[in-house]
């Protein structure tokens, strides 16, 4: 049974566990919060003029986030101010953003992007269904996306050179996916808006396990000690021209699952 961890939130978007707490991004708030174990929590960064759409870190533990509506990946200094890390506004909107072993990011919208470490950018692939979620599998050579236009998760293997490559299909979904994240069998949670619920869902589609919600789920992850909490970001979505200004619908939930966290983020 689900559990409210914290509610009155916008919309809570990109959830990861990163360094022993529960980061996300309030989007309405333009703030990325982080939550202790003992359910305090922590603005550590504020984007003042648009939307964090979503977080990952470099290998050294800086935090990269992607200022969507400005096109552009930001890095998170020591002094906590924030510099641009990719200009990446000439590929249109971006979203969602995960980064490999290596520093290498992968940033999508309608085209994957590999952000390397010193910033340079590159596509590596088009014709995305509106790019949400992204992982990669415990391989590491493995990147899925989820395409919520087209109700699927698509997967591509990751070159030695951090291009992508062999696209397929991994599963396809009864409702549009949103945030993801993987687990040591190699499933994918994948959270679902209009769906109201969180999936784990095996490579060909096979739904192994529902978590339902009484409103539209966001994004998901999994963490706590043992990685086996499942936290999701719910709120009631009426469209991006609705979403200031309204009730604060949001809320973290968690549920207990017997699988814990891989892969990243």
């Amino acid at each position: 049974m689900t559990a409210v961890l914290l509610d009155g939130l916008g919309i809570p978007e990109s959830l990861r566990w990163h360094d022993g707490r529960l980061w996300f991004c309030n989007w309405t708030t333009g703030d990325v919060v982080a939550i202790g174990a003992d359910a305090t929590s922590e603005i550590v960064a504020h984007v003042p003029t648009t939307i964090p759409y979503s977080i990952d870190w470099l290998p050294d533990g800086t935090l990269l986030i992607v200022s969507g509506q400005e096109g552009l990946v930001l890095r998170q200094q020591p002094d906590g101010s924030l510099v641009t890390h990719a200009d990446v506004t000439r590929f249109g909107i971006v979203n969602e953003i995960v980064v490999d072993g290596e520093g290498n990011a992968f940033v999508n919208g309608e085209v994957v992007l590999l952000v390397r470490p010193n910033g340079s950018v590159q596509q590596v692939a088009d014709g995305i269904a509106f790019g949400n979620g992204m992982a990669l599998l415990p391989d590491g050579r493995t990147l899925i996306v989820a395409e919520s236009h087209a109700n699927r998760l698509t997967a591509f293997t990751v070159e030695a050179d951090a291009t992508l490559s062999h696209r397929r299909v991994w599963a396809e979904l009864d409702a549009a996916p949103d945030g993801i994240c993987v687990d040591a069998d190699g499933a994918i949670w994948s959270a679902s808006v209009p769906g109201r619920h969180c999936v784990r869902v095996r490579e060909g589609g096979e739904v192994a396990q529902t978590v339902e919600a009484d409103r539209g789920a966001f994004a998901c992850t999994l963490g706590g000690a043992d990685g086996r909490t499942l936290y999701i970001g719910t709120a009631e979505w009426h469209g991006m021209d609705a979403m200031f200004g309204t009730v604060a619908t949001g809320q973290l939930v968690t549920e207990r699952v017997a699988v814990p966290h891989a892969g990243r983020p």
